[in-house]
């Protein structure tokens, strides 16, 4: 038997490879960052042609890390960073234009000719946004000479990083569930292009991809994996609660970075938020029926460690904050709410801006740095509070990966704010392991995901110790402190 599984991880900054053995261990790893190309303000996009050259890099690389051939690979699988756009010529292969960045706003004048924000959710769970693939497509479509007209002939591709991936290792033209459920062109209930979504952002559905599950074998790579069978796909949020094995409705993950990303498994039927989050496949595997998930995004997080270091000096380095904050027994009835740029999920108020509620003479900097620890936890409340209600389906456990899950303190006061356990496992790199393991049960490697579930092994986990009225009480004044962060921005503000 090979051995072996490879992930590729095709990121925002950069793509990488790592190998895996059959309990889920990393064997070894290779990583490459490719240019972020700005030619507007609040435009971002990537030379596809040098990502391409990247991931066979880093594939290379880890398979000479490791002492490895391709021989011993029983499969590849891919994880992508979503929404990022590419259109390509079918007979040359050749991009188009350069690929269209998730976080690119170029799209904003034709969302809002598109109409009413939530005119299509029903259909895909998404709100009409900058964020998704089809206006980016339909962008290309209006400003690229002649594409049109090539797309309708089905001379031109579509595909977000995945496809863009499956395409060049195998030359077949698809996409799994989790990334089309991004485009605002699948219709969540079919897991197929939908003809009104499709006819209302204006796409030729000649340049679409073919959908299928997120694990099975699209095809046999050539080139550099010469042989081993393409077999799974995942966007990259998706890809982490996969890795995280949130197999079972009420599962859930948050990955704690700049910003963070929670999903959390609502079973086999979409659930339609009424509280500000988005409803996504989570996973398709082979012909099981889809996992639908909920996820709420919440901009600031890692990234007021960061404020509270480089802005203000209080600390030089981020695992200090932990420190700082021991130093005092609580935050001393100070709050802060870090709506640096407005509020996400589950508020959505762009009209925000920050606020630190409750000062007193009483309070030092070791109760500011505590209460910006604890602004990650009761925001994580809010996100989990809208996933309860919307689903119905009460959060059991939270699994966190991503770098602010180091901090013990944080850790801890999470699992109290939420009153759940909160547990953080032994291989932090869950995205790829996602991968790993959907291509992994497409060509038989691992049995079922019972066994997946066996390989997963905790390395730390904080239990709630906070009593009821104590955790009431913090969260009617963090809600309060909330309300305060409204309203600041005011029409005569951008007439600078």
């Amino acid at each position: 038997m090979n051995t072996y599984i490879a992930a590729i991880d095709q990121g925002t900054t950069s793509s990488r490879c790592i190998v895996f053995d059959h309990g889920g261990a990393i064997v070894s790893v290779s990583q490459k960052e490719h240019r972020q190309i700005f030619p507007k303000p609040g435009w971002v996009e990537h030379d596809a042609e040098e990502i391409w050259a990247n991931v066979l890099d880093v594939v290379h690389g880890a398979l000479q890390k490791a002492s490895l051939t391709v021989h011993d690979l029983a499969a590849v699988g891919i994880t992508n960073q979503r929404e990022t756009t590419l259109v390509w010529d079918k007979a040359t292969g050749k991009p188009v234009h350069n690929a269209i960045v998730w976080q690119d706003t170029r799209t904003d004048q034709l969302v809002k000719e598109l109409g009413e924000q939530n005119r299509f959710r029903d259909k895909c769970g998404l709100p009409l946004a900058t964020y998704f693939s089809g206006p980016k497509v339909r962008w290309l479509l209006d400003h690229v000479d002649g594409l049109r007209e090539r797309g309708e002939r089905g001379e031109v591709l579509f595909g977000t990083m995945d496809t863009w991936l499956i395409w060049k290792l195998t030359g077949r033209h698809v996409t799994d569930v989790t990334n089309a459920s991004r485009t605002m062109l699948m219709n969540l209930e079919t897991l197929d292009w939908d003809d009104e979504l499709v006819d209302a952002i204006g796409v030729p559905k000649a340049m679409l991809p073919e959908i299928r599950s997120s694990a099975e074998v699209y095809g046999t790579a050539t080139g550099t994996l010469e042989g081993v069978p393409v077999a799974s796909a995942l966007g990259d949020q998706q890809a982490a609660l996969f890795g995280q094995t949130c197999y079972s409705p009420g599962e859930g993950k948050c990955t704690y970075g700049t910003g963070s990303f929670l999903l959390v498994n609502t079973g086999d039927k979409p659930v339609v938020s009424e509280n500000g989050l988005l409803t996504t496949v989570g996973y398709k595997i082979g012909d099981q029926p889809a996992a639908y998930a909920l996820e709420g995004a919440i901009a600031v997080t890692g990234a007021l460690v960061q404020w509270f270091r480089d802005k203000m000096g209080l600390i030089s380095s981020a695992p200090e904050i932990e420190t700082l904050a021991r130093s005092v027994e609580d935050n001393g009835g100070a709050y802060f709410v870090p709506a640096f740029s407005g509020l996400f999920a589950p508020h959505w108020r762009s009209d925000a801006r920050g606020i630190i509620a409750g000062l007193t003479g009483y309070i030092d900097k070791g109760h500011i740095a505590r209460a910006v620890l604890e602004a990650t936890a009761w925001q994580t409340r809010e996100v989990v509070d809208a996933m309860n209600a919307d689903s119905g389906v009460e959060l059991v456990a939270l699994k966190v990966d991503g770098g602010m899950t180091a901090n013990n303190l944080l850790m801890g006061f999470l699992s109290d704010v939420l009153d759940v356990p909160v547990v953080r496992p032994i291989v932090a790199e869950t995205t790829c392991l996602g991968a790993a393991y959907a291509a992994g049960l497409a060509v038989g490697y691992w049995s079922d995901t019972e066994s997946l579930r066996e390989n997963w092994h905790k390395a730390a986990e904080w239990l709630p110790t906070m009593d009821a009225r104590t955790r009431d009480k913090g969260y009617r004044k963090w809600k309060k402190a909330v309300e305060r962060t409204v309203g600041w921005i005011d029409e005569d503000d951008n007439d600078e």
